[in-house]
């Protein structure tokens, strides 16, 4: 018998709980939690940043005096000017200029120069007052041409850096062309295999040759998000086929040694050398960078404000032999970057914790037998959970335990503080607390389950039993078990709660049996009369009893021809929305079928939330019904009867185009692009009377194909945004369709819903989404951060017209997306009637 109920020993568990923790070390929950332990160190950590680094930051200050962004590039030259003459030691630009950036009058002023040129012909000279038109003509074009203006200033000051930007996935094959000259130049020649890899990378963004050729060196600004979207790490080199480029935070603290490419050492998986300086890195090649904390309310490293240096009021000399760096801080310039020391840092303030890491060897380790350390420590915890806690008593176990996690959180902050080496501790930790949980919890059903069995029928066992079933929300079980107890005093007080609980429950009908119950014996106590009744009544005539007997919650109803609710007759239900269930009702004076979407509010909400619950209620019925369109569902009707809101709204026969957005469902162009059309007209409408959907998706659309009707539903999120509402609204919506701005919780006006719209339109002509992730904050990530999957790749037939509407409706900035739903619709409904034209 023993050997046959092996699994119930207290060691199976053990080595269960034991295999289940392995398997699950690299999983993303655990990871997660080795990297919160992680930043908490590096925030207990005391370490001083180099005084050698200054950031410049192009924040809301500066662009609010010196104009929308992006600027002038002549803008930049100034300041690049202004630094050179201070003779700073380098200037690294963080802003990509990756396309060139010419006046629009540039052309005009070109051509009127060929045509004075031409009018000369040949060895004849102009007339004077052609010459000074002439003159004037070549000044403007050099003042024109900002991109010539930058490459003069980086050529004279000689000093400067520029970032590269490369997509880091495996790269088949070989390069289209070869990388430029300007490019190549930076490519780190001393690599060496030390074991493992650097990040491979297939595409680069670069900046024009023409301004690339004339900066001293180019590296990469690569982030490397962690698996929670953190920063912890810096790649020191990626590999572009067969060849290996440095980050920028490389190149700016060699660069600042005077050390150039050639002087950079790198094994691969091992360590990067610069000079004498030693660089330990994991087997990416890359390195943990330090995070420096600011210190009495003062930032780690001096940030002045790009506009106060331009204008002199910081003079420029500040900067004398300093390493300074360029960058975005204002809000929808650059994205935030979650670090151990911060949840929205800048990327150039990360770039300057990184080169400071760097110039002062200020790293955290994982050598190579950290991962032994790691497993060892698990299988230690493993076989003390199997083969000694078993053994011991509830209270020597639970001492044992408390020290063995102090030993391993001891050690995981001793190393990281004390010699800067990170071993990953917390899935032993993890293991330790889960383990010591399910064995004692084990121990006490299965082991004292043989005590308690002969006192499971007196009336005491009973009593408490019931009360375990009540907590856990087994009332049903709770009732029976209570009345295998004598009447008392105490009885007769748990009776009443367990009532109460049925109520909030809405199981009127049980409740009045319980109440009964009581009544029966005591008529007196509390209130049990009037509760009685009122059980009775709300059973009698129960809300939303449908066809099925049924009540909101389910509970079977019994003896009830017709519900009411208000002055409605409920027929059946139709389905869940977002805030309750949905019914089919009737209205008997005028016989309209109507939907009706209800909400228990007393049941769903507490007491101190449900006058706030029920204004957010009752304005979506004054939102919605504020909207008269064609397209956009209609409200009837809103009130509150006993503790259940409601809204009586248009009832449809379609259904949403969740269908219409997977691979076998997807509708013909045409309907597609008219579908999508009528939405943009109808939120062009919403958002001219000041609504804001903020919950555009296939599940909010009702479509029946046969009528060709559409209904855009469900402004439940909506909010009125008159002008006097400044106040940033909260981010709701369905994340998948959710806009950048509504992620990063930024006031959103009806820009944002045409994003969602875009994201639709993508979905129903591909099946599938633009952007995907492996968890929510990848997701977040990439919808605020990186550009959709190229919808050719997944339908190369797709129209032209239609992929531009898309690349437009999918903008990051607002300002570059469509402003208005009817400019969307329009753009859509002309690519359904192209005007005629000749491609060659």
């Amino acid at each position: 018998m023993a050997k046959a109920a092996f699994w119930k020993a207290d060691w199976f568990l053990g080595v269960l709980v034991t295999l289940v923790m392995l398997f699950a070390g690299t999983g993303d929950l655990l990871q997660s939690l080795e990297r919160k332990a992680y930043d908490l160190a590096v925030q207990a950590s005391g370490k001083t940043a180099s005084d050698r680094i200054a950031v410049i930051a192009i924040d809301d200050q500066s662009i609010a005096n010196l104009g929308r962004w992006p600027w002038s590039r002549d803008l930049h030259a100034r300041l690049t000017d202004l630094l050179a003459g201070a003779q700073v030691k380098l200037v690294a630009n963080t802003i990509f200029f990756s396309e060139p950036q010419l006046d629009a009058g540039y052309g005009y002023v070109t051509r009127l120069i060929d045509m004075l040129e031409q009018s000369k012909g040949e060895n004849a000279a102009l007339s004077p007052e052609l010459e000074k038109i002439s003159a004037v003509l070549r000044e403007a074009e050099a003042a024109l041409n900002t991109d010539a203006r930058l490459a003069s200033s980086y050529a004279n000051a000689g000093n400067v850096l520029l970032p590269l930007l490369f997509r880091l996935e495996e790269a088949p094959g070989r390069p289209d062309k070869p990388l430029p000259d300007f490019i190549q130049a930076n490519r780190l020649v001393q690599v060496t295999d030390g074991g493992g890899i650097a990040l491979p990378a297939s595409q680069v963004q670069m900046p024009i040759e023409l301004l690339g050729s004339k900066a001293q060196a180019l590296g990469h600004l690569n982030a490397l998000p962690d698996v929670d979207g953190g920063i912890r790490t810096e790649a020191l080199v990626v590999q572009y086929f067969d060849q290996f480029y440095p980050a920028l935070s490389l190149v700016i603290a060699a660069r600042s040694l005077n050390l150039g490419p050639a002087d950079i050492k790198v094994q691969l998986g091992r360590e990067v050398r610069l000079g004498k300086l030693n660089i330990p890195t994991d087997r990416s090649t890359a390195m943990h960078t330090y995070f420096y904390k600011d210190r009495d309310g003062r930032p780690v490293f001096p940030v002045d404000s790009f506009y106060d240096v331009l204008s002199g009021k910081i003079p420029a000399s500040k900067y004398a032999g300093k390493i300074v760096l360029i960058g975005a801080t204002a809000a929808g310039v650059g994205s935030a970057q979650v670090t151990p020391v911060s949840p929205t840092m800048a990327p150039v303030l990360t770039l300057a914790h990184a080169v400071s890491s760097i110039l002062q060897e200020h790293f955290f380790l994982t050598p190579a037998w950290a991962e032994w350390a790691s497993l060892a420590a698990k299988v230690v915890v493993g076989l003390y959970l199997i083969l000694l806690l078993p053994r011991l008593s509830a209270a020597a176990g639970g001492l044992l335990t408390l020290f063995c996690l102090s030993v391993l959180l001891g050690s995981h902050f001793g190393l990281m503080l004390g010699a800067g080496i990170w071993v990953q501790l917390m899935g032993a930790a993890s293991l330790l607390l889960v383990g010591h949980l399910l064995l004692t919890t084990k121990r006490y059903l299965v082991t004292e389950r043989s005590k308690e069995k002969s006192e499971l029928d007196s009336a005491e066992s009973n009593r408490m039993l019931a009360l375990a079933f009540q907590g856990q929300g087994q009332l049903d079980m709770a009732f029976d078990k209570f009345r295998k107890c004598p009447m008392d005093a105490g009885l007769l007080e748990n009776m009443y709660n367990l009532a109460l609980d049925y109520e909030r429950k809405r199981q009127f009908n049980k409740a009045e049996a319980v109440f009964r119950y009581v009544a029966d014996f005591d008529p007196q106590f509390r209130d049990v009369t009037q509760r009685l009744q009122r059980a009775k009544q709300m059973s009698e005539t129960v809300l939303l009893a449908g066809a099925n007997g049924k009540t909101a919650n389910g509970t079977l109803v019994m003896g009830v021809e017709q519900a009411m609710l208000g002055r409605y007759k409920i027929e059946k239900e139709l389905g869940k929305g977002a805030m309750g269930v949905v019914y089919q009702g009737r209205d008997p004076k005028i016989n309209r079928v109507v939907a009706i979407k209800t909400m228990a509010l007393a049941q769903e909400f507490d007491a101190d939330e449900l006058d706030e619950v029920k204004q957010r209620f009752f304005r979506e019925a004054e939102t919605a019904g504020r909207l008269n369109h064609p397209n956009i569902v209609t409200i009837y009707d809103a009130g509150e009867e006993h503790d259940l809101a409601y809204i009586a709204m248009e009832f449809l026969n379609g259904r949403d185009l969740v269908p219409q957005t997977k691979p076998a469902g997807l509708l013909p162009l045409p309907e597609v692009v008219s579908i999508v059309a009528r939405v943009a007209d109808a939120l062009d409408y919403a958002h001219r009377n000041h609504v804001v959907h903020r919950d555009i998706k296939p599940a909010n659309i009702m479509y029946e194909p046969g009528s060709d009707l559409l209904k855009v539903t469900d402004f439940g999120i909506a909010r009125i945004t008159d002008s006097s509402r400044t106040r940033t609204g909260m981010v709701l919506g369905t994340p998948s369709y959710m806009s950048p701005e509504q992620l990063t919780g930024k006031k959103i006006d009806g820009r944002s819903d045409l994003f969602s719209l875009g994201v639709m339109l993508y979905q129903m002509c591909s099946g599938q989404l633009p952007f995907s992730g492996e968890s929510m904050a990848q997701l977040m990530f990439r919808i605020t951060n990186e550009s959709p999957t190229d919808i050719l790749s997944i339908k190369p037939d797709l129209p032209a017209g239609i992929v531009a509407v898309i690349t437009t409706a999918l903008s990051k900035n607002p300002g570059q997306r469509y402003q208005q739903g009817a400019e969307m619709a329009a753009a859509l409904r002309a690519c359904l009637n192209p005007p005629e034209s000749h491609v060659s």
